[in-house]
């Protein structure tokens, strides 16, 4: 591992453990030449996923941009990053085991969207806002009418 203060690319481990939610590994790192200290995650992956855009492109998948995008969406929420960084993970491995190595960027906004409705509906509508574009009033009214169906729904039922 590169030490990311002087660029030597020989670093010590001096301290291993799993995270929180044993998804990854903590890395205590230690630079022979410089002496800085610092952290790296190592994380589990199945299988290499690219994604296919709307209009054709392709790129690889990154999970960072899963965990952005709900950050985003969640910005003054009461919900914690290790909470999005387990629902993100969920994600991962979800799309993971689909066992298809291209998946649609609807594929990844689809999954967002179930676990935002499940971790915060106002989050979910903020990604919601975006994701299906919103162009006019009427089709957040739309949307908010749909949403307050499911939920009334969810209620009735429990």
């Amino acid at each position: 591992m590169r030490c990311p203060f002087c660029g030597n690319e020989e670093t010590q481990v001096k301290d291993s453990r799993p995270s929180d939610d044993h998804t990854s590994i903590r890395r205590r790192r230690i630079c022979p030449d410089c002496g800085q200290r610092f952290t790296t995650f190592e994380r589990v992956q199945l299988r290499e996923m690219t994604v296919v855009k709307s209009g054709g492109r392709k790129q690889p998948f990154d999970r960072d941009k899963v965990i952005k995008s709900m950050q985003i969406a969640l910005r003054k929420r009461p919900i914690t990053m290790d909470k999005i960084e387990k629902v993100a993970t969920g994600i991962v491995r979800k799309l993971e085991s689909q066992g298809e190595q291209e998946i649609t960027s609807d594929q990844i906004g689809t999954e967002v969207m179930k676990a935002l409705i499940e971790l915060d509906v106002v989050g979910y509508i903020r990604y919601a806002s975006v994701y299906k574009d919103f162009r006019e009033p009427d089709d957040f009214n739309d949307f908010v009418e749909d949403l307050q169906k499911i939920q009334s729904g969810k209620r009735g039922a429990a």
